[in-house]
């Protein structure tokens, strides 16, 4: 019995489908299907029911199931404990990071990481915030860059940006001549921002929630470039937070929101008890994003 066997039965077991299980162990269907084959006869039993149109566990599958798990696990646990006291770091990494993402600290500690240890294999996807935290808590993120309204909860933060909202104005706009507003006086015009499901827009739209307004928002856009260059154009007003709205206040009058004080968050979250490569891709990225060490880490109750 070999542990690649093993691999690729729990793989078939979990996926369910022989031609996804290839696919994630990176090998063909018949080496899969021929290694299952494999281990059946040292177990003198079949794992799989075959015959039914959806690859189902047999009794002795399901048996076979939690064990081949653990082994699977110990076996990595060996490989861990030898690898940090060598000092090497070997897996997986699967970043998240929000759409629209043109935040170089992130890619230059990711590229911290990738010379530091090229044992490690990384892998970078781009979704909506709202998606990313479940992501971290399912496992198919070991670590997210979101933005958020909130910390999410029963997950570990590392925040980067925590600010409130202001609004960008081109030189034509009513507001223009003002040096700060309140949010009805912006929503009394045509608004841009980040779609739904993006913390800054959850945090824009909680905040007019709670004062009885309803904004049209005229359009929307991913990255804060965009935005700008819409309101730039006179097609509204770019809602942003500080940091991004220092590019462009050349070409567009920056108002601080007087009565939107509450923050949006931009933040690496992850799991409790971290791999050693999330451990290490955390340690570039406190040192490319300037931050303190262990005191930079905020938890939900905190």
């Amino acid at each position: 019995m070999e542990l690649r066997q093993l691999e690729y039965f729990v793989a078939v077991a979990e996926e369910r489908n022989f031609t996804r299980a290839a696919e994630r162990v990176r090998i063909s269907q018949s080496g899969v299907s021929a290694q299952i084959r494999r281990l059946e006869r040292e177990l003198g039993a079949e794992l799989f029911d075959r015959a039914s149109r959806v690859v189902a566990l047999t009794a002795a599958g399901k048996a076979a199931l939690e064990p081949a798990r653990a082994a699977l696990a110990a076996a990595e646990s060996v490989a861990r404990a030898v690898d940090d006291v060598r000092g090497l770091i070997r897996g997986g990494l699967t970043v998240g990071m929000v759409t629209g993402c043109t935040i170089t600290p992130l890619f230059a500690a990711l590229a911290d990481l990738s010379a530091g240890h090229p044992g490690v294999e990384l892998s970078l996807l781009e979704l909506p915030s709202d998606g990313l935290a479940d992501g971290v808590r399912s496992g198919a993120l070991d670590v997210a860059l979101l933005g958020a309204a909130a910390l999410p909860e029963g997950l570990e933060a590392l925040t980067l940006i925590r600010e409130p909202l202001t609004a960008l104005v081109p030189p034509e706009h009513p507001l223009a001549g003002r040096t700060e507003a309140t949010l009805a006086e912006v929503c009394a015009y045509p608004v841009v921002c980040m779609p739904p499901g993006t913390g800054l827009r959850t945090v824009f739209d909680l905040a007019c929630a709670a004062r009885d307004l309803t904004p049209h928002v005229s359009l929307t856009a991913s990255a804060a470039d965009a935005i700008a260059d819409l309101s730039a154009r006179g097609l509204g007003a770019a809602i942003l937070t500080p940091s991004m709205s220092a590019a462009y206040a050349d070409r567009l009058t920056v108002l601080p929101l007087s009565d939107a004080s509450d923050p949006a968050y931009l933040a690496l979250v992850w799991r409790p008890n971290p791999s050693p490569a999330v451990r290490a891709f955390l340690t570039h990225a406190r040192a490319r994003f300037a931050l303190p060490g262990q005191d930079g880490v905020i938890r939900p109750d905190s």
